[in-house]
This record gives structure tokens, sequence and C-alpha cells, in this order.
């Protein structure tokens, strides 16, 4: 989330809470970076100060920041602290560090589908603890979806609504964003939970289209076209598109149930995320193919082939093999043949050792044999000339 210095007229410090930076602003006030003695970090909204004055929207606003209190899970941002007496209203909630969904669409583009199946089921199920505690939220878009580290939280219920309560404020406009209203918002009809499923709706097509699914334009003509126009889903995933456009349909009692859509797309989510790799097209299949290849090793014993390749670059310093030759042999004998090795070194049996000669070892009892022979021939010799010479 951007974070702004703090202007002259902003305040230092709101209750027990320092303020550091603006987070921004809205219709209702300013959103303000704070933190408590303990270190604890919040985003702390200030009420503006002209619906400070509003002594209807001030006991409006004590109703539903009771109701926010019950809310409880942890895909929504805890309500920590709130003063609904001050010269102007204002309530604490966690602080969520992340980029808002409307932040990431804008910088990576759309998202894939698993990731669009996966921040819907998780959005969905924190809706669903919202709708229990009795609260709508009212607003909710894609500024207003936190993608923290443990997963999306919603934030904002500054005008969220108890359930059944009309939409329009004291001036008679309606309250939200226009391409993410309900159409019984725009008609100034009851909220109920399924007025959310249609805001989900429309966010979950912008995080897959990158765009609202009811275009661009002034406040009246975005809210005509969502009363009066089918949405365009030209850009929403196959997987997701039947689901994106039940949660649009203008009657509420046929968009499906926050729970309906968390079950759903939690198996939209499994299936998208087990075919990603399937789903990559022939040719970036074909270049993993040929990159795995390339790093194949080429040879079985690496340190053969070392010695192959130092024995290539002497041949080629010397202009011939590097190889000791055998002696040619003299006499007119016949050249010699090459011997069938049929994979074994000198052509010796499997299990017989050999010399680096290529000739097999003398057998060591047959030569203690003949030394014994030699010597005793040798003794033999000498006595018998011993004897002669004394004759």
């Amino acid at each position: 989330m951007a974070m702004m210095r703090l202007r002259r007229e902003d305040p230092r410090v709101v209750g027990s809470f320092r303020l550091h930076r603006r987070l921004g602003a809205g219709g209702m006030g300013v959103v303000y970076l704070g933190s408590d003695r303990r270190g604890q970090r919040v985003a702390l909204k200030v009420i503006r100060p002209d619906l400070a004055e509003d002594q209807e929207f001030r006991s409006r606003f004590a109703r539903e920041v009771s109701a926010a209190r019950r809310i409880r899970g942890g895909c929504t941002a805890r309500l920590v602290a709130a003063d609904l007496e001050a010269d102007r209203p204002w309530f604490a909630t966690q602080y969520v560090p992340g980029p808002s969904l409307h932040d990431k669409v804008v910088e990576d583009g759309p998202l894939r589908a698993a990731d669009v199946a996966a921040v819907g089921a998780a959005l969905s199920e924190g809706l669903v603890a919202v709708h229990e505690a009795g609260v709508v939220h009212r607003d909710l878009k894609p500024s207003n979806i936190l993608l923290s580290p443990k997963g999306p939280r919603i934030i904002d219920f500054g005008i969220a609504w108890a359930t059944g309560a009309s939409t329009l404020t004291h001036v008679g406009t309606a309250v939200g964003s226009p391409g993410f209203l309900a159409p019984e918002q725009v008609r100034g009809a009851a909220v109920t939970p399924a007025t959310d499923v249609f805001s989900l709706g429309a966010t979950l097509a912008y995080a897959a289209m990158g765009d609202s699914p009811f275009g661009h334009g002034s406040s009246e003509v975005m809210l005509y076209r969502v009363v009066h126009e089918e949405p365009q889903l030209h850009g929403v995933h196959d997987a997701l598109a039947p689901l994106v456009s039940a949660c649009l349909a203008k009657d509420p009692e046929e968009r499906p149930s926050t729970l309906q859509l968390s079950m759903r797309l939690k198996e939209i989510a499994a299936r998208e995320a087990q075919g990603l790799h399937d789903a990559r097209p022939p040719a970036q299949r074909e270049q993993e193919r040929e990159r795995v290849e390339l790093n194949r090793p080429t040879a079985r014993y690496p340190e053969r082939t070392a010695r192959t390749d130092r024995t290539e670059r002497m041949e080629r310093r010397t202009g011939g093999s590097s190889r000791p030759q055998a002696p040619a042999r003299t006499g007119g004998s016949r050249p010699s043949q090459p011997r069938r090795t049929n994979g074994r070194q000198g052509g010796t049996r499997p299990g017989v050792r050999t010399t680096s000669t290529g000739r097999r070892p003398a057998n060591p009892r047959l030569l203690r044999q003949r030394i014994t022979v030699f010597f005793v021939v040798t003794l033999i010799v000498a006595l018998g000339i011993a004897a002669a010479q004394k004759l």
C-alpha cells in the first residue's frame, strides 16, 4: 500500500495512536498508518468533518462499529479500537501489509485462472464470517482487498451496513464505487448478503480481465450499465466465466450464496492449479524438453571422456598417436593382425588379469619349480666340472 507524508492539517495523535503516514483518502475520511505504545501498527480512519456533524450518520456509524466488532475470520482486518464520541469519529483496524488487488493487476496484469479462483475462494469464506455477524460490506472492490503474505484480506468496513438497511445517504445518493455496486444499491433497495456477492463477481472479473465488466465512463453511465446492461466477460477464463456471470445476475435471488461460491471456487482453484503445467502452449513444452536434453550428461563415465580429450589433444600436438607403439618385427615376419577382443582388453577371458603389455602374468607355482630345477642343474654341472678337474 502506498504511503504519503502527513500534511500540515493532519493530526499527529488520535486516541492512543501516533500517526506516521497517510495511507489514502476516500468518501468517508482519511486513512492513516499509526501505532500504539506497544508498536502494534494499525490503519486508522478519521471521519470527514461534514459527516461528523450529521447525527444520523453518527448513530448509524455506531451501530456498524458495534456489528464490526462481532466479525470473526482470518480474511478480514480485525477492528482494534474506535471512538464514536470524538469530534471526528474514528476507528482503527489491524494493518495489513501488501498491495491491493487493484495495484497488483495494474502492475502485473490480469491474474491466472488458478490465482483468481484462489483469491475468490478466500474472499467468499471471509464474507461468510461478515454476513454471519449481520453485516454487509457494501463496497467490496479491488482497492479494498489487500494481498497479504497470509492471503487476501477484506478491509474498509467504513460504510458497511446492517443487513436489510437502505443504501442511500441522507442526500439520496448511492454509497459505493460505480462498476462494483449491485443493482439494488443503485435503486436504493435494501441490501443483503447477495449485494456483496455481486460486488465480488465484479471484482473477480476485474482480476481476470484487468478491467471492470461494465467498462468506463461517468458515474451516471456506469450506474446505468449496472442496472440495465449485461456485463462484458470476454476476457474471463472459461473455467470461471459461468460462476462470475451468476454472481452478476440482476436479481439477487439468482446469485449463488457465499458458501456455495467458496466451495465451487476451491474446486476450480485446485483443478486449474493441477493443469497449469499441461496447459502450457506446445511450443513452450517442446522448448522445455530440448533444454532438458541439452543439459543431460553426454558420457556415462566423465573421467574416461576427460582422458580421451587429453589424448586427442596430445595427438594433435605430436602429429600422431600418443600411445607407445610396439617394436616392429624383422625377418620378413607376417604383419600382425588385429586381435578380436569382444569388448575385453587383450582378448582374455573374463576374470583373467593381464599386464600392461596385454600378456598374462606367470604362474607363481610354476615359476618356483623352474627356479628350483635351474639351481639343481647348475649344482650338478658345477660338481661334475670339479670332479673332472681332480682327475
